[in-house]
């Protein structure tokens, strides 16, 4: 669907020639002299890299269409990851470059919502935080009290944080699933 760029909107999504890329931020400008132009910050759905890109005030672009699936993740068959539809009950299989740094935070049986374009998956919404139990970290040494003092914890997913002395092996964690650090003791 063709659209100017009078009309983009933040986290509106676009088929450009340079790919696929989600809108962070724009910005209408009217010099005063010259024509108006529209700068914008756009995120790549596939690399997550950043772009800066200036368009003309009223040029075409092309929107693109996400379509957000809410699916239940069942279980890991070896090399990929299978998601149920919570409407059809229809399974997909999905490579774990597909997820990227998501299949971290998934749990069996829990929900997340898969957006799609056309039958690729370009990104993974999660909640911003989830609760994940400890199964492998040192103790915490008697005495070794330094204030701020973290140790690697590797938490039922696989992925090793960084957590306080404190945190012993079955505890459960609050972890923020944008920036991976431990929130608190759940």
């Amino acid at each position: 669907m063709a659209i100017t760029t009078n009309d983009l909107k933040n986290g509106m999504s676009l088929n450009l020639s340079e790919g696929l890329y989600q809108v962070v931020e724009f910005q209408h400008v009217k010099p005063g002299k010259g024509g108006a132009f529209v700068r914008t910050t756009l995120r790549n759905l596939r690399t997550g890299n950043s772009l800066d890109k200036t368009f003309r005030a009223g040029e075409k672009v092309e929107q693109a269409m996400i379509d957000k699936r809410e699916m239940q993740y069942l279980y890991n068959d070896g090399t990929d990851y299978v998601f149920m539809d919570t409407r059809t009950f229809e399974q997909l299989n999905v490579a774990p470059e597909s997820l990227g740094s998501a299949s971290d935070y998934l749990l069996e049986t829990e929900n997340a919502v898969l957006q799609m374009y056309g039958d690729e998956i370009v990104g993974v919404d999660l909640p911003a935080a989830v609760e994940l139990v400890v199964t492998e970290t040192e103790p915490g040494v008697q005495g070794d009290r330094v204030s701020g003092a973290r140790k690697p914890a590797t938490v039922q997913t696989g992925k090793v944080i960084q957590v306080p002395l404190f945190v012993n092996i079955g505890d459960k964690l609050r972890i923020d699933t944008r920036s991976g650090d431990y929130i608190t003791r759940a």
